[in-house]
């Protein structure tokens, strides 16, 4: 094949399959980048609301409207609330996280053996129901114990562990303005802001709002069936 017949068919390729393959595949990852995506979830520490091998759905315009590819806002039009379920950067290693929102900026957050205190009234907590539980194995719930927590305007599921070491305490702390304070559900297995601080606004990549597709681990192809399209919001 001559050098002409070889730039021709190089173009050809280009303009039929390259070109169109590489258009598409800008426009899928920047839609992921900027308006909705997914997150996987390879640990516990937001259990018993989201479980290892979780896939949740993660609305990236809950709150603003961002350049692809980047965290420069390009319109806001809303704030994480208290009890939002939030995709962010972590500032210790910015590895892509997800936790709660515990504390909007100005609040002042205290943690009693594992009692919230949110602007010096504490957090109320009852008994959780069997039905929040029935995707954790009965033999993994030893030394776990469970609780409904009372946030302001929202109701969700926490665990403890009281067997594990773990910060149980927290002195006041202000949040400071233009950040939110992070936590795990899953109380005594969670890194968070106990350990880092809180978060900047900027580095919130979305809100959490449902498990897409859930499978029994983090490396299990085996799916969980009732979870698929699941509500991360207590009805």
């Amino acid at each position: 094949m001559d050098k002409r017949r070889f730039a021709e068919r190089a173009r050809h390729y280009w303009k039929k399959e390259i070109r169109p393959l590489l258009i598409t595949a800008l426009l899928v990852f920047a839609v992921r980048s900027s308006l909705a995506d997914w997150n996987d979830v390879p640990t516990g520490s937001m259990r018993p609301t989201i479980l290892e091998g979780d896939r949740v759905w993660v609305n990236k315009l809950a709150y603003d409207l961002k350049v692809p590819f980047t965290t420069w806002h390009l319109a806001e039009w809303s704030d994480p609330k208290r009890g939002d379920i939030v995709v962010f950067f972590s500032p210790y290693d910015g590895k892509r996280l997800v936790k709660r929102v515990i504390g909007l900026p100005g609040d002042t957050i205290e943690l009693r053996d594992n009692r919230l205190i949110v602007n010096g009234s504490p957090i109320g907590y009852g008994p959780i129901t069997e039905e929040l539980l029935r995707d954790i194995p009965a033999q993994e719930r030893g030394g776990c114990e469970f609780a409904l927590e009372q946030l302001p305007g929202t109701l969700h599921a926490v665990a403890g562990q009281p067997a594990r070491r773990a910060p149980r305490r927290v002195a006041p702390l202000q949040v400071p303005t233009g950040r939110y304070f992070m936590m795990g559900d899953n109380r005594d297995d969670s890194f968070d802001s106990r350990f880092w601080g809180t978060v900047e606004r900027q580095q919130i990549i979305g809100r959490a709002t449902a498990v897409a597709i859930s499978f029994a681990g983090p490396h299990s192809w085996k799916p969980r069936w009732d979870r698929f399209f699941s509500s991360l919001t207590l009805e």
